[in-house]
């Protein structure tokens, strides 16, 4: 797999970039015609895109309140020693709870930065429970309720600035 530092994105590639952000279940006949390609010459651009890392997933995003899980927690995690042996069963763990839709280490006084989904408190509770307990490397957690979800998107800006497609 080609590194992403190495490959070079033309105008072509960035214009379908934008349009798969929007709408990943666009053709690629209708991505060829928007961007003024040959639908092959689409193909072999997403594959080369897919298999160089560019674009990681392609799946739906769904609305967690409406299937039942209207909790959305920002927890921030403090540990008393970053050692790589010490916080491997942890990462393990955020990595495999599917409650946790998004776990980042950061800088600051925590170290990592969980948002995590719920259907009720005791459900987050039970997610802290499988997540922390037992875990004495865990200094403490502290937890955000999302009052209101004002924006929620995954897009990237591409380079260059907007593409008009």
């Amino acid at each position: 797999m080609a590194s992403p530092s190495s490959l070079t994105l033309d105008d072509f590639d960035l214009a379908i970039l934008a349009l798969l952000q929007r709408d990943n279940t666009l053709s690629q006949r209708d991505i060829a015609q928007t961007v003024h390609l040959s639908a092959p010459a689409v193909q072999r651009r997403i594959s080369r895109l897919r298999a160089s890392g560019v674009i990681r997933a392609e799946t739906a995003v769904l609305d967690a309140s409406r299937l039942g899980r209207p909790l959305t927690l920002l927890v921030e995690v403090h540990l008393h020693d970053e050692h790589p042996l010490r916080t491997a069963g942890l990462q393990q763990r955020m990595q495999d709870e599917i409650a946790v839709q998004q776990c980042y280490a950061i800088t600051g006084e925590a170290d990592y930065l969980l948002v995590i989904t719920a259907a009720t408190m005791a459900d987050y509770e039970a997610i802290t429970t499988r997540l922390f307990g037992g875990d004495d490397n865990v200094r403490r957690f502290c937890t955000s309720v999302a009052l209101n979800c004002l924006k929620v998107g995954l897009q990237v800006p591409l380079p260059g600035g907007p593409v008009q497609v």
